[in-house]
């Protein structure tokens, strides 16, 4: 079983949008004012991206974050009902 891992998730859905609207990691990279490769390690879930940063490439996206979030909201949840939630030994021992 593989865990969630959110990074992940957030990546997959903002290169979906950006290959949804044609456009390119350097495009999107300089309208959001980050670098080309660290928007591709972000969409590749490598990098962990802080909310402002999220927000930018939203921005750039033309997308709302809310929008984004609901749609990595749905992707964590149809993950969560075909796995049993397990939790990492560091966590289960709180």
């Amino acid at each position: 079983m593989d865990m969630i891992v959110l990074r992940n998730v957030i990546g997959d859905e903002l290169r979906r949008r950006r290959q949804d609207q044609g456009r390119t990691l350097r495009d999107i990279s300089g309208a959001a004012s980050v670098s080309l490769g660290y928007l591709s390690e972000i969409e590749r879930g490598q990098k962990e991206a802080s909310s402002e940063l999220i927000a930018a490439i939203c921005g750039a996206l033309e997308v709302s974050l809310s929008d984004i979030l609901a749609s990595v909201s749905t992707s964590v949840a149809h993950a969560e009902s075909a796995q049993p939630i397990t939790f990492p030994s560091a966590i289960s021992s709180i």
